[in-house]
């Protein structure tokens, strides 16, 4: 009998005829043929194909409703899907997308191994949170789903997933900083029969509520899944009433179909090419000190891409996703910046590119490692990493470059608090994931700044909870919230900038327990781009025997740490530890990369900044080089100083010999600073500012500078050394003809630089 999950899917798109082959005779779908797709009218389309899309707003609506989890009704930490007869998605919603790379997967494994025994009938759904069957990233990620019928024909498939604040394991929260393998953190379960014949199989619910710390909120989530389904199949159903069982698929397939000519129309409107991101995780478990690889070579070739992940470093402690972590990394950079003036037909979507991976690795993981870290961790930096070579393509476009974006907030820093309410007559134990850093900075674009504390690059409509709420829940006190300055990356255009909120206990006698589970601290997690600066490091620190209860007897609201204790902890990236009652924890998350050289940024853009608290007056000369007085830009002043960094540059660099200008009248663009300019019968790269040729394109002459970290600016505030024991530096390459950055990084040392160069000098 074959493990559960121990399969590993293939890296191409599921053969649908393969499939429907491989279904027992007793399973009947219903098909419709491609003439019958090629002959629906028009305005019929149009009505059908947005009436699938309120399906799953609805289906989004009734989870709110029923659910009783700040995840769900306020963080938005879910999604939808309104999937075909064999599973490919037809219609998801626009809440949590990288759950789109798993959804289908599950509902692939359930028609191979579950269509026989127990079988797959009329009034079933299936529960499943096994990471490695699909369905979600980790085993928080909890899908309920249901075929649905039509006169005995199966016929389309509904599912609901939502993030679960506690199923079991040893670490609250289900995260487990020490884990090694899966069976420290929650046990991933195969498809089950939840509901049978329409009816919620009690002895199923409770084997799952049993698992959990929170097992109310666990139930409800799981009560609420089902009836979103079952909206999901009544509306399906009065669809097919009212439009008819074959109008009603072949709209479906179409929606696919169409997603899929109108992504392959825009890649093949693009040069061909291939682009290289790699990002770290800083350590992989409790006590680890190392750097964690992930690493991706985007191919376009004609009207498809490739996304290679070869050279990924192993799976380690729990920075690990498995393969549907990976694809739904894919899905969501691809969604936004390929896709955002596409309809979301996944099933379509997906049809465009190939997984080249290797097993055992941080983002195919095999069982039984661990996982708990999947979407928060590598699968997100997966999306950032593909995020940014498909923005490196598209800038290569007037057009498309609008959708370029630099890396926003890095990936999620994690905290969960867990203890005993003790402010009614009976102590309540609480348990409460902190979701604030869902208001992260979004990166930078060629046109404009990133948007500040915008949300997650990867759930388009998520928010924070209401601070009100979260002290009317959890014995806590918010000290503060606030956006930090500095934190968005300096550009052209500037990163959005983070937040950081400040809690202490408040309403319990007793030590709560604290999770901590990031990254980004020591290497930055938010790239800019075409020399742009990243953005700020996460921090987190506990204010051990603060004074806050001094203060707030005084009447004193604090704002600084420093203020609070001259004991301050710095959190590591995975920790099990506590937090006391009078003492504070702090959380600072990132905000997004910069686009273009800081050095470059309209002056009058940076002045604003700096009355609106963006930025501090340290940042506006050291890394803008702006010089105001009484709050006005003064010009001379202004252009001096950025004569003397620019000479700065060529001095700490050293000064190549230059290769001469050429002529870049006839360029063409390759993003903010760079154009490839015909030339003796090739093709070489020159700087669009100063002409000055660079070479061929892999292998630019640029001046090349190695220092510290706190070089690349203000918002460079952890210590990489408190982290991880491999040297972290700021590295930049200029163009050695008018010293214009064009690539930044704070990265380890031994890394390899996306931009091709050979340094000059």
């Amino acid at each position: 009998m074959p493990i559960p999950g121990s399969e590993i899917f293939s890296s191409r798109p599921v053969d649908p005829a393969e499939l429907q082959a491989s279904l027992p005779s007793t399973l009947v779908t219903h098909t419709v043929t491609q003439e019958q797709v090629d002959g629906l009218d028009p305005l019929t389309h149009e009505v059908v194909r947005h009436r699938l899309w309120s399906v799953t707003d609805e289906m989004g609506e009734a989870l709110k409703r029923m659910s009783g989890s700040p995840i769900v009704t306020d963080a938005n930490d879910f999604d939808f899907a309104v999937s075909d007869e064999i599973g490919q998605e037809v219609q998801v919603g626009l809440y949590n997308p990288m759950l789109v790379g798993a959804v289908d997967l599950a509902i692939y494994w359930t028609l191979r191994h579950r269509a026989v025994n127990p079988g797959i009938a009329e009034g079933d759904m299936f529960l499943t949170n096994d990471p490695w069957v699909g369905g979600g990233l980790h085993q928080n990620d909890t899908m309920v789903y249901q075929p649905v019928f039509h006169e005995g024909k199966l016929f389309a498939w509904t599912s609901a997933i939502c993030h679960e604040p506690d199923l079991g394991g040893v670490g609250l929260g289900s995260f487990s900083p020490a884990a090694q393998d899966v069976f420290s953190e929650s046990l991933p379960t195969p498809p089950v029969t939840v509901v049978r014949d329409f009816r919620l199989q009690r002895d199923v619910a409770d084997l799952w509520v049993r698992r959990s710390r929170v097992p109310m909120l666990v139930g409800l989530d799981l009560r609420a899944k089902v009836g979103a389904n079952n909206v999901g199949r009544e509306r399906i159903l009065a669809l097919i009433a009212q439009y008819g069982a074959d109008t009603v698929k072949a709209v479906m397939k179409r929606m696919m179909g169409d997603a899929e000519s109108r992504l392959r129309g825009k890649l093949a409107g693009l040069p061909d090419g291939s682009w290289t991101a790699t990002g770290y995780q800083d350590q992989s478990h409790e006590g680890d000190r190392g750097l964690h690889r992930i690493t991706v070579t985007t191919t376009k070739t004609g009207d498809h891409l490739t996304f290679d992940f070869t050279g990924t470093d192993p799976q380690a402690g729990v920075v690990n996703c498995t393969y549907a972590g990976m694809r739904g990394g894919v899905m969501l950079a691809l969604l936004p910046i390929l896709a955002g003036d596409i309809p979301w037909s996944a099933g379509g979507l997906m049809r465009c590119f190939d997984l080249v991976t290797e097993e055992g690795t941080l983002n195919n993981a095999t069982y039984p490692a661990a996982v708990g870290r999947g979407p928060i961790g590598p699968a997100w930096l997966t999306g950032s990493l593909v995020a940014e070579c498909l923005s490196q393509m598209l800038d290569h476009d007037l057009e498309l470059g609008k959708n370029v974006q630099a890396t926003c907030c890095g990936t999620w820093d994690t905290a969960v608090i867990a203890g005993l309410d003790q402010r009614g007559e009976q102590p309540v134990p609480f348990l409460n994931i902190i979701m604030e850093p869902m208001a992260g900075g979004y990166g930078a674009r060629p046109h404009a700044d990133g948007i500040d504390t915008g949300g997650l690059f990867c759930i388009p409509m998520g928010r924070i909870p209401d601070v009100e709420m979260t002290e009317f829940l959890y014995p806590v006190l918010t000290l503060w919230r606030r956006e930090e300055p500095d934190s968005g990356g300096p550009g052209r255009h500037r990163g959005g900038v983070g937040a950081s909120v400040a809690i202490t206990p408040h309403g319990t006698s007793l030590p709560m327990g604290l999770v901590l589970a990031s990254a980004g601290k020591a290497v930055s997690q938010n790239a800019g781009l075409s020399g742009g600066h990243p953005g700020n490091t996460g921090l987190d620190v506990v204010a051990r025997r603060s004074r806050v209860a001094e203060l707030l007897a005084a009447g004193t609201m604090p704002t600084e740490l420093a203020e609070l204790s001259d004991e301050l902890e710095p959190g590591q990236n995975y920790a099990s530890s506590y937090l006391a009652p009078g003492e504070v924890l702090s959380m600072t998350w990132q905000g997004g990369g910069g686009y273009g050289d800081p050095l470059t940024r309209d002056p009058a853009a940076v002045a604003r900044d700096l009355r609106e608290e963006k930025i501090t007056a340290d940042a506006a000369r050291s890394v803008y080089g702006v010089v105001l007085a009484d709050g006005a830009v003064d010009d001379a002043a202004t252009a001096a100083e950025r004569e003397r960094r620019r000479a700065h540059r060529r001095e700490r660099s050293g000064a190549p010999a230059a290769a001469g200008p050429v002529d870049v009248t006839a360029g063409r663009r390759l993003d903010d600073n760079l154009v490839e300019v015909p030339r003796d019968g090739g093709h070489t790269v020159a700087c669009r500012h100063c002409s000055e040729s660079l070479g061929a394109a892999g292998a630019l002459t640029l001046a090349r500078y190695e220092g510290p970290p706190t070089d690349a600016g203000p918002q460079i505030t952890a210590t990489a050394a408190d982290y991880v024991d491999a040297p972290v530096v700021f590295r930049q390459y200029c163009c050695p003809g008018c010293w214009t950055a064009v690539w930044s990084g704070v990265v380890p040392a031994d890394h390899t630089d996306p931009v091709g160069a050979r340094a000059a000098g």
